[in-house]
């Protein structure tokens, strides 16, 4: 039996009307299983002029023609949630230091191990959390999180005017030069650009340490353009041929700079090099 399965219901009038108890008669799963995943946001249910949403209330009532889905895969429940400092709390909107391995927001399979839902669980009331930007899971960095929809829509057009200034830090293979330039193949048809100044450059191990800007952002656009020019991410697993290493990939979002939309202020948030994240204390 495949460690991944799925699993699809309609309720009909003879199922039973609560979520964990239909769901259990679903997948064959014990009750206690089935609340776990629930919890952990691998249970979907898809109601007729209501769209699609995760069902995590174990209690809740069904209703007779509600499609349920339930995504299952114990590796991912099994994952705990990985830290994920908290940098900066404006209630409108926050920031957060993503460790690598960590997903911006869930999968199918799951929400627990992602910045949205650690940002979702973490204020006391709950807030809503909108995504107004992605970093890869490999990549280690900073993600804004909106707290309302009028918040979304303010960051949404920030990043779209390229009003928020990017900056990531990264270890290639290789001496690059010029040790300043900037990179302009298009992605996936898409005008794309990155800019980059050399930090340092290692002869014995032969990699280059750079601080990048970014004023677009296509999907994977620093590792594809690095990879592009010959440099890429020293372990990046999917860019550049033979490139793992143990240590990971050595890339991260380290600086978000713009104007806040609420206040009208600069706002600088800065990640440690090395560690966990800090902001600069003048600006929070």
């Amino acid at each position: 039996m495949s460690a991944r399965r799925k699993f699809l219901g309609v309720v009909s009038a003879q199922d039973p009307r609560t979520a964990c108890d239909f769901i259990a008669q679903l997948s064959g799963l014990s009750k206690s299983k089935t609340k776990d995943a629930m919890n952990k946001g691998a249970a979907w249910l898809i109601r007729a002029g209501a769209g699609r949403k995760r069902l995590r209330r174990a209690s809740a009532d069904l209703r007779v023609g509600d499609r349920i889905e339930l995504f299952f895969d114990e590796q991912v429940l099994g994952q705990a949630p990985l830290a994920c400092p908290l940098l900066l709390d404006r209630t409108h909107y926050s920031a957060w230091d993503k460790p690598p391995g960590m997903l911006a927001q869930g999968t199918d399979y799951g929400d627990h191990n992602s910045v949205l839902r650690v940002a979702e669980q973490f204020f006391k009331p709950p807030r809503a959390t909108f995504l107004v930007h992605r970093l890869d899971r490999e990549t280690r960095g900073l993600m804004l999180i909106a707290h309302s929809a009028d918040a979304a829509a303010r960051f949404t057009r920030l990043f779209q005017d390229h009003r928020i200034e990017k900056q990531y830090i990264a270890r290639v293979r290789g001496r690059v030069q010029p040790e300043t330039g900037s990179i302009d193949f298009p992605l996936d048809g898409k005008s794309a650009h990155t800019e980059y100044r050399v930090s340092q450059h290692d002869a014995g191990t032969d990699t280059t340490d750079l601080e990048l800007r970014i004023s677009t952002g296509r999907m994977h656009q620093i590792r594809r353009h690095l990879e592009q020019i010959g440099h890429p991410v020293l372990g990046d697993p999917r860019y550049g041929t033979g490139n793992k290493n143990e240590t990971g990939m050595q890339l991260a979002a380290v600086g978000l700079r713009f104007h806040c939309p609420y206040r009208g202020d600069e706002v600088l948030i800065l990640a440690e090099r090395e560690g966990a994240g800090t902001t600069d204390p003048r600006l929070t």
